[in-house]
């Protein structure tokens, strides 16, 4: 009987020198959280969450990043100034001179940072910010004063002008007016709740407020307010827009709704729109667009009659999950539904139709099925996403899949619909039975033979009979988010650290030095290199099961990535607010430089070094093309005792450490095949 009892250590690779050797960003998905837009002529831009800001110059037909020069990418309002756009973010103002080409910091005055709102009056430019009121720039943003006299609270969402008047709505409630370009402020909220106030739009005397209760009106310059929601059944309303003699409302889970009596009565003006949360309006030309909290941009033609996505290029979404079926990635996004790329991100395709709700959590392929996890239930495909249909668990936030065989299991999470605990299918969701941990969130699981664990908002536990019993294992009272199996190796990735388990969960071990950023969302194994997925902290490497880590983070510029999957020879990050990433997995293993700076002219294996060695050694091959390699180790009798390397490299110098320590002392035979290239050598172990 042959036992397998190798330890790859690790792997050098060195690739062409004019190749890549960083991440790149996918064309897609598209999507993502739209905080504000803004017009100026046939230019329509996007100010996105984390993503910078996009522009479309054919009415949302496709979008281009527009963010060089702005290096704080989550937008919060943007305004049009003559020539100028002006970008209030989390890390100040900026502006462009060139239609969103370039951008500088305008911030010179501006103590504090967090820009809400922006509008422009004339010459003057004002700011709403997040704890220090407002500021005023008379000079296109070269300098800023505040101007907050009598505005008793100093967290402004919203601004608007009207003649002479300026107003600010606050964020904890009510309306600030100013006659003297903010010298002043006087309250102006009779009538009006103590409810955030969001949005304001003017139309001549009547102006109106969105708040988190509804839409308020007064016509004597706030002065005083009546409720004007009659229709609105949604009515945290986070954006108004005015279009000629109709009003628009976007709320927060409800839609767009339309008004064409001045707020006196809403009907409902969404079909089309599957992303219900519409955090933007804007009007451009006779085009009235959304921007909506994870779905990207809609446009409507009809005034709201029916809208269709226009998010092409646009590549903020927020990607939580990452499943590959064969040549096809897919894609779960938050509001924005399931995507797939057939040719490793190039493309896009949406692939969500017949789902119940856009917001997916999780991916999972079994067979030619393909399943997500939503909020609402398991959705099951088997055309590779083109159509959905429910499975019979439809009443659960649904956060987790895995599969083992041909059982399917789903974790929930109290959210929107309640429920806590495992679920089992075994005929593909048709059916669905209650299997265990009923008083624990479950964020995660992973799959081991007949072992079945479950990362929950109380630690693993673990399961050898699908579910009928669970028990705790070493690690708990901690969040486990995300978890990965890979020989007798279990990792458990948590909000403060990486956890190795060699002992079905008996005892763990912290596995994070060299980790600078511990909130481990996602974690994903590829042969014996494990990597990470941090929150703001990017992707990190570790070769030796945990023990040490890496950074492998050049060129990602979105740092939050919630999702992992590897897919042939590439490893691809799926972002918070920058869609899917993608890099060569040799690419991240470190390289041997060459002395001359060439490549190989030919197939090379070399003799180990040291040799005889105890217990560890390294193998080094050439390749002068890229070639599947095959590197494995023999006893005497020919039986083999472990695989290196068994995927496509690069052309170049490789290098494996092997490690001898569960070996006998005696003659080995490591034997590498590349291509049509085979050769053998002898090693001896000495202990």
């Amino acid at each position: 009987m042959r036992t397998q009892s190798i330890c790859l250590a690790f792997v050098v690779v060195l690739l062409c020198p004019n190749a890549p050797s960083q991440w790149v960003q996918t064309n897609g998905p598209y999507g993502g959280s739209i905080h504000c837009l803004a017009v100026t002529g046939t230019n329509l831009f996007a100010g996105t969450n984390g993503g910078g800001v996009f522009l479309s110059t054919n009415n949302g037909t496709s979008w281009t990043g527009a963010s060089t020069g702005l290096t704080n990418t989550d937008v919060w309002s943007l305004a049009v100034s003559g020539t100028n756009l002006f970008a209030g973010t989390t890390g100040g103002v900026f502006c462009s001179t060139n239609g969103g080409t370039t951008w500088t910091a305008a911030n010179t005055g501006l103590t504090i940072t967090n820009v809400w709102s922006l509008v422009v009056s004339g010459p003057n430019i004002f700011a709403g910010t997040n704890g220090g009121g407002v500021f005023l720039s008379t000079n296109n943003g070269e300098s800023w004063a505040v101007v907050d006299s009598g505005l008793t609270t100093t967290s402004v969402r919203a601004l608007a002008v009207s003649g002479t008047n300026l107003f600010a709505g606050i964020f904890g409630g009510g309306v600030f007016l100013s006659t003297n370009n903010g010298t002043s402020w006087t309250a102006s909220s009779s009538g009006l709740p103590n409810e955030s106030l969001n949005s304001l739009a003017v139309s001549g005397t009547y102006l109106f407020a969105g708040t988190s209760g509804g839409v308020y009106l007064s016509t004597n310059n706030g002065t005083s307010w009546t409720a004007a929601s009659a229709g609105l059944t949604n009515t945290s309303v986070y954006s108004l827009v005015i279009s000629g003699t109709y009003l628009f409302a976007g709320a927060y889970g409800g839609g767009v709704f339309l008004s064409t009596d001045s707020s006196t009565s809403w009907t409902a003006a969404s079909t089309g729109l599957p992303n219900a949360s519409v955090n933007s309006l804007a009007v451009s030309g006779p085009n009235l667009v959304a921007g909506t909290d994870g779905g990207g941009v809609y446009l409507s033609t009809n005034n709201g009659i029916s809208w269709t996505g226009a998010s092409t290029g646009l590549t903020n979404s927020y990607v939580n999950a990452l499943a590959v079926s064969g040549t096809n990635l897919f894609a779960g996004t938050d509001w924005g539904g399931v995507f797939v790329s057939t040719n490793k991100g190039t493309t896009w395709a949406a692939a969500s139709t017949g789902l119940s709700n856009t917001h997916v959590y999780s991916v999972v392929v079994s067979d030619t099925n393909l399943f997500a996890a939503i909020i609402g239930g398991v959705f099951r495909s088997t055309n590779n996403g083109t159509s959905w249909t429910a499975t019979g668990l439809t009443i659960k936030t649904v956060n987790s899949l895995a599969v083992s065989g041909t059982n399917l299991f789903a974790g929930t999470t109290a959210g929107f619909f309640g429920g806590t605990g495992v679920f089992l299918s075994t005929n593909n969701g048709t059916n669905w039975t209650g299997a265990g941990l009923t008083n624990t969130d479950v964020w995660s699981f992973a799959v081991r033979g007949t072992n079945l664990f479950a990362g929950t908002s109380g630690g693993v536990f673990l399961s050898t009979n699908n579910g009928t019993t669970w028990a705790p294992t070493g690690l708990t009272s901690t969040d486990v988010y995300s978890l990965a199996a890979n020989g007798t190796n279990l990792f458990a990735g948590t909000y403060g650290s990486v956890f190795l388990s060699t002992n079905n969960g008996i005892s763990w071990t912290a596995a994070s030095t060299g980790l600078t950023n511990t909130y481990v969302h996602s974690l994903v194994v590829s042969d014996t290199n494990l990597f990470a997925g941090t929150s703001y902290g990017g992707v990190f490497l570790s070769t030796n099961n945990g023990t040490s880590w890496t950074d492998v983070n050049k060129g990602l510029t979105s740092t939050y990535v919630g999702s992992l999957a590897v897919s042939g020879t590439d490893l691809f990050a799926g972002t918070l607010g920058g869609g899917v990433w993608r890099r060569p997995l040799s690419e991240m293993i470190s390289s041997v430089p060459f002395s001359s700076g060439e490549l190989p002219t030919k197939f090379s294996l070399q003799q180990n070094y040291p040799n005889p060695f105890n217990p560890s050694t390294i193998i080094k091959f050439e390749l002068p093309k890229a070639s599947h390699v095959n590197l494995s180790v023999f006893d005497i009798l020919g039986c083999e005792v472990g695989v290196l390397v068994n995927e496509r490299r690069g052309a170049g110098v490789h290098e494996v450490k092997f490690d001898g320590s569960n070996l006998a002392s005696g003659v080995y035979f490591y034997r590498l095949q590349a291509g049509d290239y085979v050769a053998s050598k002898k090693m001896l172990i000495l202990k």
